[in-house]
Formats: structure tokens, sequence, C-alpha cells
């Protein structure tokens, strides 16, 4: 029979219930959280809900309970544009453990095979990982958190199913060895990779692992960056919860939607427009959603900018 590891107790709010406030005094934006070790995606929005006194909080990629780094949460408003950061391409650091295999391909899983690595030799690994690099067909864990036929599919593996989930498409535009440890009869990879969203880097350690005869999953796991949005502009949950709502470092949706999106800047009438459900004039064709911003950097509109015409795919009304 499969064990299931408890997941780490999530420390004790200091409050019950999310304090009331007016929608006009929420601060709309993002928040670059770092992650810790040992909270779910999920744990880490509730407590975000309270810090910034709303319900109106989510996040924009879960990361598992063992990983840590940025997460990215949307406040109020903001919650709109968490849409346009899921897609985003995502890098990590991490430790891949050769020589084990196991039930969730990380190390939170029981383990389900050891094998010998003593003869492992460092052009295989690269040569390998080599082949892992680019546009993949990767199938996910089974633990993970894609839904079949509307459960959670470590729901139905921890419910004794076995489940396979279908290949897909990813890329994987980076995906680097920095360093080689061996011990205890395991070899360590410490690595870098940059992939796709839609990307399982433990999936990455399970097939590496395959693939040289060696069985392989994750250690740890830290996520560096989620599109433009690095560890630099990240603040420790823990900082976080010592602040006032006037000190959260909520970055304004204006800039935000900057950082991510290309933008056109819209006069005072074409904000009016646009709020009001009209169409504009193209400024240039683009594949891409374009944030439509004030003179003053305010986030007036999501727009797709057609051939003929530029329509709103999601419209910020202002602010009382």
């Amino acid at each position: 029979m499969r064990s299931w590891p408890d997941r780490p107790a999530v420390p004790a709010t200091r409050v019950t219930k999310i304090p009331t406030r007016s929608p006009d005094s929420v601060r709309d934006g993002l928040l670059i959280v770092d992650k810790p070790a040992g909270w779910t995606s999920h744990d880490v929005v509730g407590r975000a809900r309270r810090l910034a006194h709303t319900r109106r909080v989510g996040h924009a990629g879960t990361l598992d309970p063992m990983a840590t780094g940025v997460l990215v949460l949307g406040i109020g408003r903001a919650t709109k544009l968490l849409t346009y950061l899921v897609g985003c391409d995502k890098a990590y650091t991490a430790t891949i453990r050769l020589g084990q295999s196991t039930v969730t391909d990380d190390a939170e899983g029981e383990i389900t095979g050891e094998y010998d690595v003593s003869d492992l030799r460092d052009d295989a690994i690269l040569g390998e990982v080599g082949r892992l690099t680019g546009d993949v067909q990767q199938v996910p864990s089974s633990v993970s958190a894609i839904k079949i036929g509307g459960k959670r599919s470590y729901a139905r593996v921890r419910g004794g199913e076995d489940v396979t989930l279908p290949a897909r498409a990813v890329r994987v535009e980076r995906f680097q060895v920095v360093a080689r440890r061996d011990h205890d009869g395991v070899s360590d990879l410490e690595v870098e990779v940059e992939v796709s969203s839609g990307t399982y880097v433990r999936a990455l350690a399970r097939d590496l692992g395959a693939a040289l005869g060696v069985g392989g999953h994750l250690t740890a796991l830290r996520r560096t960056r989620v599109g433009t949005f690095t560890l630099d502009a990240a603040r420790p949950l823990e900082e976080l919860c010592a602040l006032e709502l006037e000190e959260l470092p909520v970055l304004p949706m204006g800039a935000a939607a900057g950082r991510q999106l290309a933008v056109r800047v819209v006069s005072e009438q074409e904000a009016v427009d646009l709020r009001h459900g009209k169409r504009l004039a193209p400024a240039g064709a683009s594949p891409e959603p374009v944030a439509a911003l004030s003179e003053d950097g305010e986030l007036i509109a999501i727009l797709d900018e057609g051939e003929h015409e530029a329509r709103s795919r999601v419209v910020f009304p202002e602010r009382p």
C-alpha cells in the first residue's frame, strides 16, 4: 500500500476572520511572495486575504508544498490580470536525485525503486539532459493538480486509482546541470531550468532518471522567475505578515501590466470610449494582448489589437 506523508502544519494565523473593508479601500495590484516550504499556494492566498483585507486574491500558477520561491498574487481588481500571467514562462533551480524513484516524483512520496549509480558517467547525464531540452512531449506527474472528470489527478491516485495522464507538448528552453554530488549510493544534480507554462520539473527529474536507467526524483525546487517577476521582487511571507495593510509592497496594476505586456498609451477620450464599450482604431496589429494605459499610467483595459480595430478583452472601471 502506498503511504503519503502528512503535509507540514501551516503556522497559526493571528486572526480567524478576514477583516472587512469597503471595496474602495482595497489596494489593487500584484503582490510577489517568496513562498515558504510546507505551505500550499492556497495557504498563501488565504494568508494574503487577511493581510490585504479582501477575499479577492488569487495566484498565477501553483507551487507544490515542498517548493519555495516566486508566487505571484493578484489583489482586488488585479485578479483579472492573472489570466495573462498564468501562461508565462518560468525559471527554477532544483535538485534532482538519481538512484531513486518515488511515487510522487519528488521527495514527499514513498520510494518505489533504488538503483546503482556507481557507473553513471557525466557524459551520459549531459546527453540525456540535452534530449530533454527543447520541444518535448511530457507526461505530467500522476499526482499533479490536473483534473480528470472534474477530480484532481492527485486525489484519484491517493484514493488508490492508477492514473496515467496523456503527454502534452512543452518547451524546455534551458536545462543545465551546474553541480553533481555523489553520496550514500545516490547522485544529486543541482540544475537550473527555464520552461514554458505547464511544464513539470519533477517530471523532468523522473524522465531523466528513467532515460539513464537509475530512477530519479526531485528533492528540492525553488521558482526564481514567473515571466518578468523574479526573486528580487519577492518578499518572504513572514516579512509580509509583519506589515500593516498600507505597507504591503503591492505593485499597481498599470505598472504590473506594463512589466509583462505590450503597452498602448491612450488619450483621455480613448479611455472614456473603452470604458463605455467602444472600440478604437488600431495602433498596429499584435497577436499578443496589449495593455491600454492612460497617460498617467492607470490600467484602462486589456486589448486585442487587430488590423482593423482594437477591442477590449477586459475593461477596468474607473475608481469612484
